[in-house]
């Protein structure tokens, strides 16, 4: 496992190994889409990691999918991710903010004007919003116009100059799992005819805008992308994924971001073909196989020897796992995560797992 403990540059940023926490949403956020005491307990506790991407972000009211997501979008959000920030520094880690836009994965009861959820066309993700009162159907999302597109854009460029002075080391703009740019990006959600719409270098433009705009904001050095290519979350569905991710990555390859972040979809001839065109850090979620999930170290430390990526992003073993890179050296036992505790809750599940003695 000596692999998972090499040291790594990653933009400006020196990482002690790489142990990415990947991010993950826990539905913890107080009022206002506020983090709270045991959000700052939570990420100290796992600062041990070589880079942690916090849980996804909404860099707008608009762009909130679920309840009790966090914000970067106002004032009172920004100070309480500053205690988190905090604790993760004084503990010696390393955080970037997951911006999060979830476009069509949304419903009205989430947002102050009770309007529709924003997507590049007007077709329903065919998921439902979960409520203490019962599960809502995803409405068809109201197409995004023009101005609603350029907004959006500034949007997620706010949100990160907010990150950063929320004490973030960076961003990184979620384009993954059937959210918002990769609802732009797939051909089955996306049936737009203008300039974001139609062909491959159509339907990237939005990512790339998005990109550069927070790369405009705080330099490139800070900002990353997530993908998942060929997934399927939430009813996303691309017929021409090697020819789209390909464009894709030429686009950004000149930006110098500070990582790619790739969720691995049963495909690694995909991922090798990711690794060979991006010429910075990659981060790997790694799930070659059906029978690869969750991600374990012994297939993040192959992934690195087999030189397609560069670190490794692990969930369920961060969230169950607080003192992971001490378990991993140990060769274990490693904490059973508890399901029933994944999403909303007080600290069972969330802050009480075990360290070892």
């Amino acid at each position: 496992m000596q692999e998972l403990f090499e040291p790594l540059s990653a933009g400006k940023l020196e990482l002690p190994n790489r142990l990415v926490m990947a991010p993950m949403t826990r539905s913890r956020a107080g009022a206002g889409g506020t983090v709270t005491d045991l959000t700052v307990e939570y990420y100290r506790q796992r600062a041990a990691a070589g880079l942690i991407i916090s849980e996804g972000t909404q860099p707008s009211a608009r762009g909130q999918g679920y309840l009790d997501t966090p914000g970067l979008h106002s004032d009172a959000q920004v100070a309480a991710w500053r205690k988190v920030t905090g604790a993760v520094h004084d503990e010696g880690g390393r955080i970037f903010a997951q911006l999060m836009h979830a476009g069509r994965v949304g419903h009205p009861v989430l947002y102050p004007d009770g309007g529709l959820p924003l997507g590049p066309s007007p077709i329903a993700s065919g998921d439902r919003l979960y409520t203490p009162g019962g599960m809502l159907d995803h409405p068809v999302p109201q197409e995004m116009t023009a101005a609603d597109i350029a907004r959006t854009v500034e949007d997620f460029a706010a949100a990160a100059r907010n990150a950063v002075a929320a004490g973030f080391d960076g961003v990184e703009l979620h384009g993954a799992n059937g959210y918002l740019i990769q609802q732009f990006l797939a051909d089955g959600s996306n049936t737009r005819t203008d300039a974001y719409g139609g062909t491959v270098a159509n339907r990237i433009r939005f990512a790339v805008e998005a990109v550069q705009a927070a790369s405009d904001a705080i330099g490139p050095e800070r900002v990353a992308l997530r993908v998942s290519p060929g997934g399927t979350s939430s009813g996303v569905s691309e017929s021409d994924t090697p020819e789209l991710y390909s464009a894709l990555i030429a686009a950004l390859a000149p930006l110098d971001l500070a990582h790619l972040h790739v969720m691995e979809e049963l495909n690694r001839e995909m991922t090798r073909r990711i690794r060979a065109a991006w010429p910075g850090m990659l981060i790997l979620n790694p799930h070659p196989t059906a029978d690869s999930f969750p991600a374990t170290p012994e297939r993040g430390a192959e992934a690195l020897r087999d030189g397609v990526a560069d670190a490794i992003a692990f969930g369920e073993l961060w969230l169950a796992n607080p003192d992971l890179p001490a378990r991993i050296k140990a060769g274990g036992p490693y904490n059973e995560p508890d399901r029933a505790t994944f999403y909303g809750g007080d600290h069972r599940g969330y802050t009480d797992y075990p360290f070892l003695p």
